[in-house]
């Protein structure tokens, strides 16, 4: 994926089963979340996704994935960075009401970069 100063790269930490939900929009799209999820919650450094698939997700699901998306650069900038943690641990925190709405603002398709699995 080229790098392109109108968009920001973002990474999110999934499991199997939105995995299969983004495969079935073409790679196009996000999953509405659950109801339990207020939030959507993409972050802007890869070792912090990755930490999260890899620590988080496997010992949970079994595996655990890393995407990439490339966001228009000013829509992002609508949504406010959350520090979590440490210094690599941000993430943008969007409304779940917002998600489809973030889906149109995505450039190109999302992708798969890191897959973790249990030994």
């Amino acid at each position: 994926m080229r790098h392109d100063p109108a968009a920001l790269l973002l990474y999110c930490p999934i499991d199997q089963q939105e995995l299969d939900l983004i495969a079935a929009a073409n790679w196009l799209a996000f999953p509405p979340r659950l109801p339990e999820q207020p939030f959507f919650y993409p972050v802007l450094h890869a070792a912090y996704a990755t930490q999260i698939a890899r620590d988080g997700n496997v010992p949970y699901y079994g595996i655990g994935y890393v995407v990439r998306f490339a966001v228009e650069a000013d829509y992002a900038a609508t949504f406010p960075v959350q520090n979590v943690g440490g210094p690599d641990q941000e993430q943008l925190w969007v409304p779940a009401a917002e998600l489809a709405d973030f889906n149109q603002h995505l450039l190109g398709q999302i992708e798969v970069v890191a897959v973790f699995s249990a030994p």
